[in-house]
C-alpha cells in the first residue's frame, strides 16, 4: 500500500474502535502519572539532594552516588540475597502452579474442582502482614504446629528454632510465597488450558495415549505461550521483587540474609535522609530489570520464536 494511503485507513480504524481507545484512556493516564512522570525524580541520583530546594538548584555531583553504592561491601551481600530469593521464587512460582493446574485441570468432579481451585487461591487475598504472622506462629518453636509434628513423628528430639536462623530464611520466604500464590498463578494456566481443543484429547484416546502422554503431548505444548511469556516477565523483575516478605518474615537474627534492594533503599536511603543514594539503588535496581527483561526475550525468541516484543 502506498504511504499516502496508509493515513486514511489508520483514522478509519481509530474510529471505529474510538469507543475502545477512550476506555484505555484512564489506563494509559495512571500507568503515565505512576510509571513515567516520576521518571524525572532520577535527577536526585546526581545530585547531594536536599529538602526544601528546587530540584535543579541542587548541588550537582555525577556519578558519586554511584560509586558510594559500588564500594559497599554491604550492597553485594544484599544483591546476594535479593537474586538468591527472586531465583528460587522463580522455580518455584512456575513449577509449582504449572503442576497444580495440571493436577487439577484432570479433575473430573467439577464440584470438587471448584472447591480445590477456590481454597487454593484464597491465601492470595490475605495481606502479607496477616499471612507473616500465620507462618511466624506454625514455625514458632514453642507450641508451633511444624515443630509439633516434626517432635511427635520422631524426626527431631528438640524444637528447630526456624526463625532465628538465617540458613533457612530463603526456603521459609520461597514456601510461604509458594503457599500464598500457588492457586492465583495456577488460575492464568488453566484459563489457557481451556483453549486447547478437546478434539486432540479424543484423538489422543483413540491412539491409545495415557493421560500422562495427552499432558506431555497436548497440554504442555497448548500452554507453551503463556509460560514463555509470564517467564520473561518474572525474569524481568528478578531483582524487583519487593520488600513486604522479607520484612514481614525477618529479624535481626536473620538480618544477613533477609535484606534485599529495596529494603536497602529503605532504609540506607529515606530513614537516613540520604535520598539522592536511595534513588540511585532504584535506578540500579530498574535498569538490571531492564537488562534482564530483553537478554530473556531475545534469547527465548531465538530458541522457541517466542516472544513478548
Amino acid at each position: 500500500m502506498p504511504p499516502e494511503g496508509r493515513a486514511p485507513k489508520f483514522w478509519k480504524t481509530a474510529y471505529r474502535n474510538r469507543y475502545l481507545y477512550l476506555m484505555t484512556l484512564p489506563f494509559v493516564a495512571w500507568v503515565f502519572v505512576f510509571s513515567y512522570y516520576p521518571l524525572w525524580g532520577w535527577l536526585m541520583a546526581f545530585q547531594s539532594f536536599k529538602p526544601g530546594k528546587p530540584l535543579f538548584e541542587q548541588k550537582w555531583v555525577g556519578f558519586d552516588q554511584f560509586k558510594t553504592l559500588f564500594q559497599d561491601d554491604l550492597f553485594y551481600q544484599v544483591l546476594r540475597n535479593t537474586l538468591a530469593m527472586s531465583v528460587m521464587g522463580l522455580t518455584a512460582a512456575f513449577t509449582v502452579p504449572i503442576v497444580f493446574a495440571l493436577l487439577l485441570n484432570e479433575v473430573r468432579n467439577m464440584f470438587f474442582k471448584r472447591f480445590v481451585q477456590t481454597v487454593s487461591y484464597l491465601p492470595h487475598f490475605v495481606s502479607w502482614a496477616v499471612a507473616a504472622s500465620i507462618v511466624t506462629r506454625m514455625l514458632a518453636a514453642d507450641n508451633g504446629v511444624v515443630n509439633d509434628i516434626l517432635t511427635g513423628l520422631g524426626l527431631i528430639d528438640k524444637p528447630i528454632q526456624f526463625m532465628a536462623n538465617g540458613h533457612f530464611f530463603w526456603g521459609i520466604v520461597t514456601l510461604s510465597d509458594v503457599w500464598k500464590e500457588t492457586g492465583w498463578n495456577a488460575i492464568i494456566y488453566l484459563a489457557a488450558m481451556t483453549g486447547i481443543s478437546g478434539e486432540l484429547y479424543e484423538a489422543a484416546k483413540v491412539d491409545g495415549a495415557s493421560r500422562l502422554r495427552q499432558i506431555w503431548h497436548i497440554t504442555l505444548p497448548g500452554i507453551r505461550s503463556t509460560i514463555i511469556v509470564l517467564m520473561i516477565l518474572s525474569i524481568g523483575h528478578l531483582v524487583s521483587i519487593g520488600f513486604e516478605k522479607q520484612f514481614l518474615l525477618g529479624n535481626n537474627l536473620v538480618l544477613d540474609y533477609s535484606q534485599v534492594l529495596d529494603l536497602y533503599s529503605l532504609q540506607y536511603g529515606l530513614q537516613m535522609n540520604r535520598y539522592s543514594f536511595g534513588v540511585a539503588v532504584n535506578i540500579f535496581n530498574s535498569v538490571v530489570s531492564l537488562i534482564l527483561l530483553f537478554v530473556a526475550n531475545g534469547l527465548f525468541k531465538r530458541m522457541t520464536k517466542e516472544s513478548i516484543m
